[in-house]
């Protein structure tokens, strides 16, 4: 079988070999001080690219010149403070934190372990993170550490659950039932890339529509089946067993869970109001768009109020929360948790932050989408290896969209002379872009998962989450290729 081949072996090498790096804030602090060194050097030899929007050259930034030292001095706490990951992970885990303390999260897992069927389990969890890419950071910060408290109370070790959520939401990134803001991003993107060479040509947000949808059944899918036939005897071996156990609700837990329920029904009818009329309050205020709105700019804020509410009144309910003063108690327990995630957040937010104003990942990726630009290959040999240039270049540079915004001008009229549309080229890059997600330190929620993954075991360093994570990033990338040479081969429609 094939957790016990020679692959399992390896994994548990890989992570020994990587839990012997330092702590992951030391990491982040000498990979800080590598781009130190290499933008010296490259001011030095003159590294640079030709930047293919405005064909300006770009050139490596000094950070030991004087103008490198006064941005890091001057903008050390704005790259703190103005981190991605930051405020959004507070933000919800002060909602979070009340409902957790007031007994509501415990009562409703309680309650999905003795109604869900286990078989289940781990693709209803992949499958709601391919979903929660709609709801912007919420995967990150609400179904990951509710994926780690699910499977601990199914008696299965909660790092499974961490590794199949962070799986689902970041590894199948572009995946998705519906539409939703990445793909209007990224086809406003492709049709400027593309004007220059076809006129009028427009690529819309559902261009890459069927593909996706197939791409949600596959990846959840894969990911499910690497979670149980590579990752569960190496995780769930150490689980007790008495963890199976599970409580039944008492009538006082039960009566309480209705009135939340009843209080959701109201939060999701009010929503609906904000949303579904085109002047709604959360619809976007010139567009009456509800893709890039407050709605989905501020998902993680209504999440946040949404589990705020509940377990106050949960907890109001069942005695838990006697006062006022145990509400603010439970907020302030939460924060308490994230000290360690805050430390490892600020040197990864100073590291990222120098390497972006150094430019070194940009001209890394200019470098290579010039090496492959050269190359005279066919339409799908383009894609596969676009695919895998696309992969490596997101192990460098963490947004999706500022990649793409980089990569486009030349990628896509250069395969569109090339007999590729610009759907497809852009189809490649979302598949390499997603699949290499979860392996990358340089992913901006990559320390908020290993500070949930911490929580469960303190030991744990870079080389645990990637040892769980690299089997899912090699299944995903290998199937998603196949999936996309079938497609091509058989010259299906990728979207509308």
């Amino acid at each position: 079988m094939i957790s016990d081949s020679r692959w399992i072996v390896w994994l548990e090498r890989l992570e020994k070999a990587g839990d012997r790096l330092p702590h992951p804030a030391w990491l982040f602090l000498y990979l800080f001080g590598l781009v130190v060194i290499s933008s010296l050097l490259g001011h030095w030899l003159g590294w640079s690219a030709v930047h293919p929007v405005g064909s300006e050259a770009v050139a490596v930034n000094n950070l030991l010149s004087r103008d490198g030292v006064q941005w890091f001095v001057t903008h050390m706490v704005a790259n703190f403070t103005g981190f991605a990951p930051l405020g959004s992970v507070l933000v919800a885990m002060l909602g979070l934190g009340i409902a957790e303390r007031s007994g509501l999260m415990s009562a409703l897992l309680r309650q999905l372990v003795l109604i869900a069927p286990a078989r289940l389990l781990t693709f209803v969890v992949v499958f709601a993170g391919v979903q929660s890419s709609l709801a912007a950071d919420a995967g990150y910060v609400v179904l990951i550490p509710l994926a780690a408290m699910l499977f601990m109370q199914m008696g299965r070790s909660p790092l499974l659950g961490i590794a199949a959520a962070f799986a689902g939401v970041s590894g199948g990134y572009s995946a998705n039932l519906l539409i939703g803001p990445l793909d209007a991003i990224l086809a406003g993107i492709s049709t400027e890339a593309v004007q220059g060479v076809a006129t009028g040509y427009e690529v819309v947000p559902t261009a890459n529509y069927f593909f996706i949808l197939v791409s949600t059944v596959l990846v959840a899918a894969i990911c499910t089946w690497v979670t149980e036939a590579v990752l569960t005897r190496r995780f769930d071996a150490d689980t007790s067993p008495e963890a199976v156990h599970v409580d039944r609700l008492t009538f006082q837990e039960k009566c309480a869970l209705k009135r939340v329920g009843w209080m959701s029904l109201l939060c999701v009818v009010v929503l609906l109001v904000a949303l579904v009329p085109e002047s709604g309050w959360l619809r976007h205020a010139e567009t009456g768009s509800v893709i890039r709105s407050p709605f989905t700019s501020g998902i993680v804020v209504l999440i946040a109020l949404y589990a705020g509410l509940a377990g106050i009144l949960y907890g109001r309910l069942t005695g838990t929360f006697k006062n006022h003063r145990d509400i603010i108690a439970a907020m302030e327990t939460s924060m308490s948790g994230m000290a360690g995630y805050l430390v490892l957040m600020f040197f990864a937010a100073q590291f990222v932050a120098a390497f972006q104003w150094t430019d070194l990942g940009v001209i890394l990726a200019i470098t290579g989408a010039d090496v492959l630009a050269g190359l005279s290959l066919g339409p799908v040999t383009l894609l596969v290896g676009f695919v895998l240039m696309a992969a490596l270049i997101n192990l460098l540079i963490g947004s999706a969209s500022a990649k793409w915004a980089l990569m486009a001008p030349v990628f896509v009229p250069m395969f569109y002379l090339l007999g590729v549309s610009p759907e497809a080229t852009q189809l490649a890059y979302r598949i390499g872009d997603s699949s290499t997600n979860i392996i990358t330190p340089l992913m901006p929620y990559y320390g908020v998962v290993l500070a949930f993954v911490q929580r469960y075991q303190p030991s744990a360093g870079v080389g645990t989450l990637m040892a769980m994570m690299l089997p899912y990033s090699l299944a995903l990338l290998a199937s998603w290729l196949l999936l996309l040479i079938a497609w091509m081969l058989l010259g299906l429609p990728l979207g509308f």
